[in-house]
């Protein structure tokens, strides 16, 4: 089993007393968002978690744990590192004190264990091409030296967050401005010898050396684990997307960041009532398991050497 921790809100950041709660008591909770008093049961003993992706854009809070978790299980961070301001990104810690957390993590795990996510890029009156072109060499000439790989996409304005971005006077992108900002993040990249790759996008940008990303891959999970691990991929995202199968235990609603282009929030009252109901003893992320909850123990398994799908399990 791959542990996604997790694409729906920072865990490191915000809940990182949580999960290791969750590690050291070898189990966690998740409801279904589709049928709340449905429950599902999962283990994350080391004998069935093959790796564990974080992704994070303030990791540093699950610094004091990692040591820890370091002698059971393999795990990698897909740590998303921005230069937008607080007009966007409003309880982020300064991109100074960002990329010093960066730069500890790889010089203590290793470079290949953290991926940089410069994601996603949005176009605005303030924050044009060449504002990014300018950006993205500023924040990777400090971290050529700690990263092999720099994943990127391209902003998709969902419905549910258009409220948030209404004075942000977004500029729609074309491929005239992706083609742009395409060869400038690779004519960069390339002189700091950073593979880059595209996250979940369908415009084939091999013309300037960058690939589509896995970012669940099960290549570098190989790598890191140090045996083969052969896995389907995940049906349930987009058919864009190259991620390998895992399960996510992150919810919905549930990140304080207050990013304003973030797909995971549809509101920060939902968000604040949300955070407001998490305790760190609990097994489930917000609350607490109610009378007519029904549980289910959800089989999971290792896929080291096998070539199997974890919804086939079920």
């Amino acid at each position: 089993m791959i542990l996604s921790v997790s694409r729906r809100t920072d865990i490191p950041a915000l809940y990182s007393d949580w999960f290791m709660n969750r590690i050291r008591e070898g189990y966690v909770m998740t409801r279904n968002p589709m049928n709340y008093h449905a429950v599902s049961k999962i283990s994350l003993t080391p004998d069935v978690v093959d790796c564990i992706v974080f992704w994070s854009k303030n990791p540093k809070p699950l610094f004091k744990f990692l040591d820890e978790i370091s002698k059971e299980y393999t795990f990698y961070f897909q740590f998303t590192l921005n230069a937008y301001e607080k007009d966007l990104e409003p309880h982020l810690p300064t991109l100074e004190e960002r990329i010093s957390t960066f730069k500890a993590l790889s010089e203590k795990y290793g470079k290949e264990r953290v991926i940089w996510r410069y994601d996603p890029v949005m176009l605005s009156d303030k924050y044009t091409s060449q504002w990014h072109i300018n950006s993205f060499r500023g924040i990777i000439d400090q971290l050529s030296e700690y990263t092999t790989s720099c994943v990127f996409s391209f902003v998709d304005v969902y419905d549910k967050v258009k409220n948030n971005l209404k004075n942000e006077k977004v500029i729609p992108f074309t491929k005239a401005s992706m083609d742009e900002l395409a060869r400038g993040f690779s004519q960069i990249a390339s002189h700091h010898s950073i593979i880059l790759k595209t996250c979940a996008e369908e415009l084939d940008l091999s013309k300037f050396g960058i690939e589509h990303s896995r970012c669940i891959d099960p290549n570098l999970i190989s790598q890191l684990a140090k045996c083969d691990i052969s896995i389907k991929k995940d049906k349930n995202q987009r058919n864009e997307c190259g991620c390998a199968e895992s399960i996510d235990i992150g919810q919905y609603n549930t990140c304080m960041h207050g990013c304003k282009y973030c797909y995971a929030n549809y509101s920060q009252t939902s968000v604040r009532k949300c955070y407001e109901a998490h305790f760190y003893t609990s097994p489930l992320l917000i609350g607490d398991i109610e009378n007519d909850d029904k549980i289910k123990e959800r089989k999971v398994k290792s896929l080291k050497e096998n070539q199997i799908s974890l919804f086939d399990a079920k």
